[in-house]
């Protein structure tokens, strides 16, 4: 069992690989670490000495002093090196530099020499290192103003607020969940080239960030504004579809109630507004029972209660929080289930839950997609 420990831990990145980890549970055991540690040298050496491979991801991305960013992550590395040193560990370091490196920037500079000094450690202590230069990463839950401009597009078109482009660059990006599964492929490959002290990680798209920032604003229209789920024609067009939909305040737009058309025939409801096809299906549940509680990291669903009383429940993995929705079959609506979030759903009424869904699950079905764990 490889044990692994991520400076960094709750940050975007960080969580990302801590959550892919912890579906590896056959292969490797993560090892706890708190940004805390950095300021308690035993607490850094306990948690050096646990670990197989450290994944350095902690650093600071802007300051108002550009001189501070770049004093912070070096003192990082040398806080990690004088606690390996201290207690004899020779793990697989994974650090994540930036195609910054070739900026005139202070940030990109504190992640070149960063990266050569673990490169200089390692060899000096016969010690693998692979050292990440990474270009531009996104996904859910980054930090807005913080990690990507489309984590901030994301959050300003979800909250009602207009983005501006400062600088219409052209952007080579990777998805977040492409990023760990290269991290996790390096740490555990048995054959790899002894000197991995630069490896480039390819992007998987490149486009203008005004052309993100369009097909962002057809998301918003189409999914957030008039519930309908947009088209969606690759992989990299999914993946910022998921984004977007985790910067959406699920509290505060779930249920979504649908209008009825009623007549001498009865009523008639739409229920799904789609241009991605997609698989439908429905199940009934007798009262008290629970479906699901489990997660997706890719598949977009939507449950759409249309005969009796439910509850559904989302918690965010990783976090506590219970999200909790009402919903009932004389007045139908839907809730729709966002990624890493573990769901279900509970017959609360008398009688017999009637609910339908949707489920598209794009690419390479055969990859698990579906994670159990209770809300």
């Amino acid at each position: 069992m490889l044990r692994v420990g991520i400076t960094g831990q709750a940050g975007f990145i960080g969580t990302h690989l801590h959550n892919f980890l912890n579906l590896k549970k056959d292969e490797v055991s993560t090892v706890p670490f708190q940004d805390s540690y950095f300021k308690d040298t035993e607490k850094l050496k306990e948690f050096v000495s646990g670990c197989d491979v450290i994944v350095h991801l902690a650093a600071m991305n802007r300051h108002g002093d550009p001189q501070v960013i770049y004093d912070t992550n070096i003192k990082l590395i040398n806080q990690l090196l004088s606690s390996l040193d201290a207690t004899g560990s020779r793990p697989h370091i994974l650090f994540s530099s930036s195609t910054q490196e070739d900026r005139d920037n202070m940030y990109g500079k504190s992640k070149h020499d960063g990266r050569l000094m673990l490169k200089q450690w390692a060899v000096k202590n016969n010690s693998r290192f692979t050292g990440f230069v990474i270009p531009n990463v996104f996904g859910p839950f980054g930090n807005p103003y913080y990690n990507s401009v489309i984590a901030t597009f994301c959050h300003q078109l979800t909250h009602n607020e207009r983005p501006e482009i400062m600088v219409d660059a052209n952007m080579q990006l990777i998805f977040v969940g492409e990023l760990v599964q290269l991290m996790f492929q390096k740490m555990t490959e048995k054959n790899f080239d002894t000197d991995e002290s630069e490896y480039k990680v390819d992007y998987t798209w490149e486009s203008k960030v005004s052309d993100i920032l369009a097909k962002l604003e057809y998301f918003k229209t189409e999914y957030f504004d008039n519930h309908f789920f947009p088209e969606l024609n690759n992989k990299f067009e999914v993946n910022l579809f998921n984004t977007f939909r985790s910067y959406m305040d699920h509290a505060a737009t779930y249920p979504v109630r649908l209008k009825k058309n009623t007549d001498d025939r009865g009523v008639f409801t739409e229920t799904i507004k789609t241009s991605m096809g997609g698989q439908f299906s429905f199940s009934t549940t007798v009262p008290g029972i629970t479906r699901g509680n489990h997660f997706h990291t890719r598949k977009i669903e939507r449950f759409i209660v249309i005969k009796g009383e439910a509850i559904i429940e989302l918690r965010r993995i990783g976090t506590d929080e219970v999200l909790s929705f009402e919903l009932n079959g004389d007045e139908p609506s839907f809730v729709d289930m966002p990624v890493w979030y573990t769901h279900n759903i509970k017959n609360t009424g008398d009688g017999e839950l009637i609910t339908l869904f949707w489920i598209n699950e794009f690419y390479n079905p055969d990859d698990p997609d579906t994670f159990y764990e209770n809300v």
